[in-house]
């Protein structure tokens, strides 16, 4: 037939790396937002910085949550393991560049304790997002 078009299948998988990666980005990019908003408000407000590592932990679960939420609900299966994936993908990978661009940074509790939230917060963002679709 001329002129038909192709329809181009998305792939729904149980492991699709391009989902995760999609739904990381997202996430890192809600984050990196919210920092942006946050660091204007710290510097040309009279808020303290006193706030900020209440700040980052709250912007850290809901990078992870947006990231889980968004990419279990393109996978459509098991939403708390996706999910728990995601968090713990998205805390590594902050973990390796605080690494690369820190010199003094150390693996202690709250790293650990970050690491623990991220993936509780990925499990419950994956269970929201299997129930979307």
């Amino acid at each position: 037939m001329k002129g038909a078009k192709k329809m181009v299948t998305k792939s729904r998988g149980p492991f699709n790396i391009w989902t995760y990666g999609r739904g990381l980005v997202r996430g890192y990019v809600l984050a990196l937002m919210l920092f942006l908003v946050c660091g204007v408000l710290i510097t040309y407000t009279g808020l303290g910085e006193g706030i900020i590592p209440l700040v980052t932990s709250i912007i850290m679960i809901l990078g992870v949550a947006y990231a889980a939420l968004y990419a279990v609900a393109n996978i459509g299966s098991k939403g708390w393991l996706h999910g728990a994936i995601i968090g713990l993908v998205f805390m590594f990978l902050l973990i390796v560049l605080s690494k690369m661009f820190i010199t003094d940074y150390l693996l202690d509790k709250y790293v650990m304790y970050k690491v623990l939230i991220s993936v509780v917060t990925g499990s419950i963002g994956g269970m929201i997002g299997i129930n979307i679709k």
